[in-house]
């Protein structure tokens, strides 16, 4: 495919194209499409049967390799990235995540420091093939401040490469604290975001589902949650989140992460929290890499315990119970997932891996509307992540034919095109940071 690289204005036609038909829009079909694609200036100007008609102008022979729309990447932590190197998890656990982030945060968390982490974080996921981004911002006072107005040159400043949203994402206690929430909640305003939280195992977790609702109503904003990021089946948050939404009519959208807590629940209580979650319209997103990396871990006393849980939550249930379901990145480098790079390939091929969606096999390229159509329909983005007639030609081009082929190997001979020409996909070296790890 190396002559696609030199794409450039005018009509091409990229040719004998394997196609999931979820990518095309078609919810529910697991079929894979052969086609021919045609761009004119950056636009696809027609899909056709492959070979049903003759093609005008430069044409491309994929050799029946895969094409996906860019990724959409719901949940991340761009504030938070890459700090590994100055900060780690001490222990792997996620209390041992939160202690060393707050204190990363509180004393190394100036503007500078986050937007050059942020910017490279951005370099490596748009190299990669995405093209939308919703990251959570840690908004407990007074970062919010710092963090916020940076966000808004960032969003700016990568408009027409990668369309970014932000969720504030602040402690349960902050959350029915009615002062902080209204400090936070009006810089969300302000600023364009969406209104979150965290909330796992908390005595007051109904009473700060309600409050978060109320605020988010009251200045007309969306929610975005982190909910039940625990093993611990004491925590309710997603069932409050859930009832609140239906007690009080709340109209906004929600989205909820994690949702661990429902793999360690009772039968009863988890169609209870299914169902109720499905009547409230809350959109769940699971973040595999991450939670595999922190859920059921146990050290002590230098033991390591080899995790029985997987730690994400009930995807294919919530699935088939009619919510709207998104597979995300999370973290990446830093002590809540040491690993990871923004790449939605890798997190479309763990998550089959650890979400057990590639059977049947029939419809397992549904699942692409995970990290794509899906995600980008329920954030409102303006990139529907769907490859149709008179959007743009943000596309992926592999040399891999199936699932088999896409799901064996990193796939680091993508084509990435954005508006129909080849980007250069080259990653940003971890050398660029150095200065800020000493």
């Amino acid at each position: 495919m190396a002559a696609i690289e030199s794409l450039s204005t005018g009509t091409v036609t990229l040719t004998n194209a394997s196609v999931p038909s979820a990518a095309l829009g078609r919810i529910g079909d697991g079929s894979v499409q052969k086609l021919d694609i045609t761009i004119t200036e950056g636009r696809i100007s027609a899909i056709r049967p492959a070979g049903s008609a003759a093609v005008d102008g430069p044409a491309f022979d994929l050799d029946k390799g895969l094409i996906l729309p860019c990724f959409v990447d719901i949940h991340t932590h761009l504030d938070k990235g890459h700090i590994w190197a100055r900060k780690v998890n001490p222990d792997g656990t996620w209390l041992g995540a939160l202690v060393a982030v707050n204190e990363d945060r509180e004393s190394l968390w100036a503007a500078a420091d986050v937007e050059r982490r942020m910017e490279f974080s951005l370099r490596c996921a748009y190299a990669h093939g995405t093209a939308a981004i919703r990251t959570h911002l840690d908004s407990s006072p007074p970062q919010h401040e710092i963090s916020w107005t940076l966000f808004e040159k960032v969003r700016e400043r990568w408009a027409g490469r990668i369309e970014l949203q932000a969720a504030a994402i602040v402690g349960p206690d902050t959350l029915v604290d009615p002062v902080a929430l209204d400090q936070v909640a009006r810089q969300v305003k302000a600023s364009g975001g969406l209104m979150g939280g965290s909330v796992a195992v908390y005595d007051r977790s109904k009473e700060a589902m309600l409050a978060v609702l109320d605020k988010a109503g009251n200045l007309g904003l969306d929610v975005d949650l982190h909910t039940d990021e625990t093993g611990d089946p004491a925590a309710h948050a997603l069932l409050h989140l859930a009832e609140a939404i239906v007690e009080t009519g709340f109209s906004g959208k929600v989205m909820a992460g994690h949702c661990c807590v429902l793999t360690v629940q009772d039968e009863r209580t988890v169609k209870a929290t299914i169902d109720k979650t499905v009547e409230a319209g809350i959109a769940i997103v699971s973040l595999p890499m991450c939670n595999i990396y922190l859920q059921d871990r146990q050290n002590s006393g230098g033991t390591v315990r080899t995790p029985i849980r997987r730690g994400v939550t009930l995807l294919n249930e919530f699935k088939a119970a009619g919510a709207e379901v998104a597979i995300a990145s999370d973290n990446t480098r830093d002590p809540f997932y040491a690993y990871g790079d923004l790449d939605g390939v890798e997190v479309f091929r763990e998550g089959a891996r650890i979400l057990q969606f590639d059977h049947p096999q029939a419809d397992a390229w549904d699942w692409v509307r995970a990290i794509g159509s899906a995600p980008a329909a329920h954030g409102g983005f303006a990139y529907k992540a769907v490859i149709e007639v008179g959007g743009p030609a943000d596309l992926l081009l592999f040399r891999a034919r199936s699932w088999t082929e896409l799901n064996s190997r990193p796939q680091s001979d993508r084509i990435v095109l954005r508006q129909g020409k080849a980007i250069d996909r080259t990653l940003p070296d971890y050398r660029e940071l150095d200065d800020l790890m000493e």
